[in-house]
């Protein structure tokens, strides 16, 4: 594996992006909750040490001071578990970040099942059912490591809050060294004519693998890339929902109010497509590694494979 096709975990990625964006950046700053070997942000905060504030296991005075240094002109990174960060400070996500539309970068680590064996305490798989439905708060979930840089060149340069959810694998690549990175704009990065695959963040790799599978079967399955969870292309989804008679999202999240049903919502409008909405069912996850919890829930390639052949019979 070459320098270039190397997978690389988001954190490893956002901590070289924001290290290198304090060259140009004299107001970036990044605010941890006991969080910095999680988010791998040790290096970062180790050469930038008047560019660090950590708050400890306090995510509401958190996100309330970083509205509070991005109300005096700074550009506040908050990092904390997305358990955490879009549960416990929710409230000063909505009132003081995002009511007030201060230019806080709520990035939530460790996000899914990331935290697999810490069960579910540690999980968050409601979060972005939570974040997408606060006004004036966008909401992305990236899938590799060029989708990655390319957000955060948006985010750097963008003056409006928003709330990223990471995880802590190795991402396996997607895209290219030349990605670019559009805020409101779903991807199509794979063709096809029989059923559209509709996922983001971890899972998306998935949905690539199961769709060139399927076509070993002859179902020739089209993959779109929904990263820009908030705001929403709804444009593409009409066009899809126009297109496609069936329809299948697949999210590490609960099956209640994530990209299902975003993409469920406007899908309805045309009464065409089908749809079927893989993720985590509205229980208690069970325990496991990452991969077998994917496995038991049929998110990985195997499950979503069957679940389209299973759908398309039906």
């Amino acid at each position: 594996m070459t320098k270039v096709d190397e997978k690389l975990t988001a954190n490893t990625v956002i901590a070289q992006t924001l290290d290198q964006a304090t060259i140009t950046d004299p107001n970036l700053i990044v605010i941890t909750c006991d969080s910095r070997g999680s988010a791998g942000l040790v290096p970062f905060t180790n050469t930038h040490p008047d560019r660090t504030i950590e708050m400890g296991i306090a995510e509401q005075n958190a996100v309330t001071v970083a509205a509070g240094m991005a109300h005096e002109g700074k550009h506040p990174y908050v990092f904390s578990p997305a358990s955490f960060l879009a549960m416990r400070s929710i409230e000063q996500v909505k009132v003081d970040v995002a009511f007030n539309r201060n230019n806080v970068k709520l990035i939530g680590i460790s996000g899914g099942n990331s935290y697999t064996w810490l069960g579910n305490t540690h999980h968050s798989l409601n979060d972005v059912a939570i974040t997408r439905a606060i006004p004036d708060l966008e909401v992305y979930q990236p899938c590799d490591k060029y989708q990655i840089r390319a957000l955060f060149k948006y985010l750097l340069n963008s003056d409006r809050p928003a709330y990223v959810r990471i995880g802590k694998r190795k991402l396996d690549n997607v895209y290219q060294q030349d990605f670019e990175f559009i805020p409101g704009k779903a991807k199509v990065i794979r063709s096809g004519k029989d059923v559209c695959l509709i996922s983001t963040g971890e899972t998306l790799y998935f949905a690539l693998q199961a769709a060139k599978k399927l076509a070993n079967d002859n179902i020739n399955a089209a993959v779109v890339d929904l990263a820009s969870i908030k705001p929403l292309d709804t444009e593409m989804i009409a066009k899809l929902a126009q297109n496609f008679d069936y329809l299948v999202t697949v999210e590490e999240h609960n099956v209640i109010n994530g990209i299902g049903a975003a993409v469920a919502c406007e899908a309805a409008k045309y009464g065409h497509a089908k749809l079927r909405i893989l993720g985590f069912p509205d229980k208690p996850a069970i325990q496991g590694t990452q991969d077998e919890v994917f496995h038991h829930y049929g998110i990985d390639t195997a499950g979503i494979k069957q679940s389209v052949k299973d759908f398309l019979s039906e």
